[in-house]
């Protein structure tokens, strides 16, 4: 047990570091931190001059409701695809479900530059460039394949003896999944969505490519660390962390091993 503490406490410190560094160039004055030549792992004064100065030069609000929005339109159409998507393939036969399943996942393999070039091209000609819905359909290509994925495992898990009873109850397809597989299978749905919001949320590569004239937050802060605004990044970034752990504490009930693998509680 003693092991297991020890582990907890190592890799707690491996992730929470960094935000700790995060926050504390933020609020810290920039002689204490990066203009600082052996900068200190603890608080020498407290300032918030770094986040006024981020937040009156340069734009932030635009990005930032850029990306929210983003992020939420590819939850909402991977929920809209992927559940039927994953009803459907939970009903088919194992020998062709996870063929197929296999095949989704393959298609994250490709390097998503490969991919963004000819649709940015075609994207323009549909008007769809630099825009909400033209950015979170590229997207779903990452975060569809994952939802269907979750979502096949969900239903897997609901006993087929359930459907055959509402049926034989004389429930309707719709009444079904509207009635029965929907709040039996909700833990899956939200697990689904929250997988991929945060995806979404912090994605690159197509942003940058798709978006350049409106960028999302994630290109907002590469933007300002190339050009040496180093204290307006660190700024944008800690509000860029802000949804994901909020969205994470409301939903973390459903953050468990068996949902993110499909699985529904009894």
């Amino acid at each position: 047990m003693k092991l297991s503490y020890i582990a907890v406490i190592i890799f707690s410190i491996y992730f929470l570091l960094p935000l700790y560094i995060l926050v504390m160039i933020a609020f810290s004055p920039a002689k204490y931190t990066i203009e600082s030549l052996y900068p200190p792992l603890t608080f020498k004064a407290f300032t918030l001059n770094n986040l006024v100065y981020a937040f009156t030069q340069y734009d932030f609000i635009h990005p930032f409701i850029k990306s929210l929005s983003v992020a939420t339109l590819v939850g909402i159409l991977g929920l809209v695809i992927g559940i039927p998507a994953g009803y459907g393939l939970s009903r088919l036969p194992g020998k062709i479900a996870y063929p197929l399943l296999v095949l989704l996942l393959v298609t994250n393999m490709v390097p998503g530059i490969v991919v963004a070039i000819p649709i940015s091209a075609e994207f323009i000609r549909l008007h769809l460039f630099d825009s909400i819905p033209g950015l979170a359909l590229v997207q779903e290509l990452i975060t569809l394949p994952l939802a269907t994925f979750i979502m096949q495992g969900t239903f897997s898990a609901v006993p087929r003896e359930i459907e055959y009873q509402a049926r034989i109850d004389g429930a309707s397809t719709l009444s079904y999944f509207k009635n029965v597989l929907i709040p039996t299978a909700l833990p899956g749905i939200i697990a689904a969505f929250l997988i991929s919001w945060m995806f979404s949320w912090d994605e690159f590569t197509y942003a940058i490519i798709i978006s350049p004239i409106h960028p999302t937050l994630p290109v907002e802060i590469y933007v300002n660390i190339t050009r040496g605004n180093e204290l307006a990044a660190v700024a944008f970034s800690l509000v860029f962390t802000i949804p994901v752990i909020i969205l994470t504490l409301f939903l973390q009930k459903y953050l468990k091993g068996e949902y993110l693998a499909g699985g529904v509680k009894a």
